[in-house]
């Protein structure tokens, strides 16, 4: 289907405003609002576990954006008649901007400029779809996307399902691979109970329940990635053994494993090897992940120093995990 592509370019000052031209226009859903000052307070890092690794391309892409505000319309005549609605509403707020209406100075909005361009929806919806595709990540794991099909190469083999929903992982990058086969090393079938912190997609908590985890809760800060993880398990028919919770870490959560496993950052994985030793059972194990190799030290000293010995320190690319006990 085609589509209208129609963007707003401003200022930071001027999101609310442009914003509201749109929704006055009967643009209910999908505005997309990409500010410049994002880049900044991105790049100021105020937490030291706001980020660990952030590529340069992405910077780069950033450092040259243009604070706007996009929508998407049919290309119907209701569709066109939203876009002369839009045009007319910015003109007046460039002609109020111009005259210095706002804050008594002129030109606080930017330059306000309406661009429209022709996309057909196959052009920006799901194209990531044709990237992820089965692939074994284990001797014994292959992850499958929902939309694909595949049939098991061996009896033994596991088939995890996955939809990664808006912006979480496929589980195909080296943090969570790592976390997977630490799983398949360290679970013990049909005994091991397993708390997944910081659950996203909820890869690992459908990998442990496959690998026969006995009870699995995953915890997510993010009510998106709850509904996300709870759509997958299921996909997986996992439902009934796995459970789902909103949560900060382990603030507010009531549940010993026997096998705690954690694919966050470095930091945050600090913060959390304070707090995790009342989630483990006796003699468990605790898997973490998300760590930059140039981090693997500061990270293992923490983790011994809350009173855990390093079992294992799994690394590939330039990512490590740590197994601890």
């Amino acid at each position: 289907m085609e589509y209208l592509e129609v963007k707003v370019y401003t200022t930071t000052k001027g999101i609310d405003p442009v914003f509201g031209i749109f929704i006055a226009a009967g643009i209910e859903d999908g505005i997309v609002v990409e500010d410049k000052n994002d880049f900044y307070e991105l790049m100021d890092k105020k937490n030291s576990y706001d980020w660990d690794y952030v590529d340069e391309k992405l910077v780069e892409e950033l450092k040259n954006t243009e604070t706007c505000v996009t929508a998407y319309l049919e290309k119907t005549a209701e569709g066109y008649s939203c876009l002369k609605k839009i045009r007319d509403e910015v003109y007046r707020l460039a002609t109020f901007d111009a005259c210095g209406a706002f804050e008594d100075t002129v030109g606080i909005l930017g330059r306000l400029q309406v661009t429209v361009n022709n996309v057909c929806d196959d052009e920006w919806k799901d194209n990531w779809k044709e990237y992820f595709k089965p692939e074994r990540i284990t001797d014994r794991i292959t992850i499958k996307p929902s939309w694909e099909n595949y049939e098991k190469q061996s009896d033994d083999e596991i088939v995890i399902e996955i939809d990664p929903g808006a912006a979480f992982g496929t589980g195909k990058h080296p943090t969570t691979t790592m976390c997977i086969k630490a799983l398949e090393k360290y679970l013990v079938p049909g005994e091991s109970s397993v708390l997944d912190v910081g659950c996203g997609s909820g890869i690992l908590s459908v990998a442990a329940a496959l690998l026969g985890a006995g009870d699995v809760l995953g915890v997510d800060i993010d009510p998106v990635a709850v509904t996300v993880a709870g759509e997958n398990m299921e996909i997986n028919g996992l439902s009934d053994r796995i459970k789902i919770a909103e949560g900060d870490l382990t603030k507010g959560i009531d549940y010993q494993a026997d096998v705690v496993v954690a694919n966050l950052m470095a930091d945050l994985v600090i913060m959390l090897s304070k707090d995790v030793k009342k989630h483990l059972k006796k003699g468990g194990y605790y898997i973490s992940s998300g760590i930059l190799a140039e981090k693997k030290d500061v990270v293992a000293k923490a983790i011994k120093k809350c009173g855990f010995k390093i079992v294992e320190i799994l690394s590939e690319d330039e990512w490590v995990a740590i197994v601890a006990r």
